[in-house]
């Protein structure tokens, strides 16, 4: 494995959670800790990502949103990685197809809160992501009722699982999760300023 790359041993399930972490906070840490427990993870990878190709504007920098996301999840299982950028990728499904590459006997989940289902069909070749992993959305203030009416949602209909079978479910599958939630999102923190990137 290159250097600065996870570990991972074969057979290992293991969630991805992608995102510009912009700031991460402590929503990002509940529901990946949830994650591991109902989906019975082996560990969950935070994809913190160069940028997010629907938002106009840059992130901070990546040495403090990995400081940052590094601080706030302090989770054994978890690990914090600027993966996306060594790889190159700015799209989901071209990181999906590097990392299922680069480790053929590990399965992987995708982690997405139910506010990103909302505008699934918005990410380039979100079909292509859907054929590729499991996906596990996970409750989010406010917009549960939106999600499983997206257009995503009504196109996956008939791929839907229960949470219980997502994580060794084929693709595509996908499950809605809800949990505890945090009323917490990366915005809100930026737009009060507690966010110095």
């Amino acid at each position: 494995m290159r250097q600065g790359w996870p570990r991972a041993e074969p057979g290992m399930v293991i969630g991805l959670l992608g995102g510009s972490f912009d700031p991460a906070h402590a929503g990002h840490a509940h529901i990946t800790r949830e994650a591991i427990k109902r989906l019975g993870l082996d560990r969950v990878w935070w994809l913190v990502s160069p940028g997010n190709p629907l938002k106009p504007c840059g992130p901070a920098p990546m040495p403090a949103r990995l400081a940052r996301a590094r601080h706030v999840m302090g989770h054994p299982r978890v690990i914090v990685t600027d993966l996306e950028a060594r790889l190159g990728t700015r799209h989901t499904a071209q990181t999906l197809r590097r990392l299922r590459r680069a480790y053929p006997n590990v399965r992987f989940v995708w982690l997405m809160g139910a506010d990103n289902l909302i505008q699934f069909h918005r990410w380039d070749n979100w079909q292509r992501i859907a054929a590729m992993v499991p996906i596990a959305v996970m409750a989010r203030p406010g917009a549960g009722l939106q999600a499983r009416n997206a257009r995503a949602a009504r196109v996956m209909a008939r791929d839907r699982v229960a949470p219980a079978r997502l994580a060794r479910a084929a693709p595509p599958a996908w499950g809605f999760l809800t949990v505890p939630m945090v009323d917490l999102s990366s915005s809100a923190i930026r737009a009060r300023g507690d966010w110095r990137g």
